[in-house]
């Protein structure tokens, strides 16, 4: 069975300051789904606070982004060589990334190759948008999001990928794929993409999130789906209540 996995990305929320009480509340609440594998995101101002903080704990920590080089003449950017060692995650292709940021799936291919090169562990993201969901192009747009970011990359390394369908025009919008729709396009794009570079069995083992508007609500109807085996969430990511309810919720779904 894949371990299902449930992160909480921050985005721009919370001083350095409230991070750390943040975690510092939701450990303990965490403690009792030791099945789910569980991940905040805090900026980058906060990561190495919060990664102390949680140094006790199996709560795992995920950067938001990260430059493909280990150092070099990049103003502003943080290398993977600087992270190695603090954080077990990062999330990379992020929809915000890609449209406010310029990201391009050759870079994303680039920082997934260095994240493995320094032993952290990549969230790569993909998903549609609007008019290309109404165009019926999703299948084809995903499926070549996923073959781009993993050029070059190994079945072997593929142990260490999770991958976030995150359809852009369920992302802090309130809307949101159904459970149904989101499992077709996780099973029969991205699985099923994943089958066709690598094999069944690679194909079966990977962790496939879904990502866009989760809350409470929601969250049994994803993971409720035989091939959605956890969530990236962003604003219900924020409430330790909600986070913890996610959590809860997603263990008694998946019955771990």
């Amino acid at each position: 069975m894949r371990v299902p996995i449930i992160a909480g990305n921050w985005k721009m929320h919370k001083t350095l300051d409230e991070s750390v009480a943040f975690v510092r509340e939701l450990a303990p609440k965490l403690a009792p789904f030791s099945g789910i594998e569980r991940v905040v995101s805090p900026n980058y101002i906060a990561l190495a606070a919060v990664a102390d903080a949680l140094k006790a704990t199996d709560i795992q920590v995920s950067a938001q982004d990260v430059h493909w080089e280990d150092q070099g003449a990049y103003t502003s950017q943080i290398s993977p060589h600087m992270l190695k060692g603090l954080v077990d995650y990062v999330i990379i292709g992020h929809s915000e990334c890609r449209t406010y940021l310029g990201d391009t799936d050759e870079n994303v291919n680039r920082k997934a190759k260095a994240l493995l090169a320094n032993d952290i562990k990549p969230i790569i993201a993909v998903g549609e948008s609007l008019a290309q969901n109404e165009a019926g192009e999703t299948q084809a747009f995903v499926g070549q999001q996923v073959r781009a970011a993993l050029d070059g990359i190994t079945a072997a390394q593929m142990q260490q990928i999770v991958f976030a369908y995150e359809p852009i025009w369920a992302i802090g919008t309130g809307k949101n794929a159904s459970g149904e729709v989101a499992n077709t396009i996780i099973g029969g794009t991205i699985r099923a993409t994943l089958e066709d570079l690598y094999g069944g069995e690679v194909a079966a083992a990977t962790r496939i999130q879904y990502g866009g508007s989760v809350k409470p609500s929601n969250m049994i109807e994803y993971m409720g789906q035989p091939d959605i085996d956890g969530a990236l969430v962003g604003g219900a990511s924020l409430k330790v209540d909600d986070f913890t309810e996610l959590v809860a919720l997603a263990a008694q779904a998946k019955g771990v």
